[in-house]
């Protein structure tokens, strides 16, 4: 899969690993942005509970 994405972008070898950090930067700050917070209230570790006394 990197090899074809690598080979898919133009350019010689400090464009595509330039491109290839861009690429990696906008995924980070799209699933970081909108993907994680829209999934975060389903997921299970964020019931936990804190009991006093025992």
């Amino acid at each position: 899969m990197y090899s074809l994405l690598w080979r898919a972008l133009p350019g010689p070898w400090i464009v595509k690993l330039i491109l290839c950090l861009i690429l990696i930067a906008a995924a980070v700050y799209l699933l970081m942005e909108y993907v994680f917070p829209v999934v975060a209230p389903f997921m299970p570790f964020n019931d936990a509970t804190i009991e006093e006394g025992g």
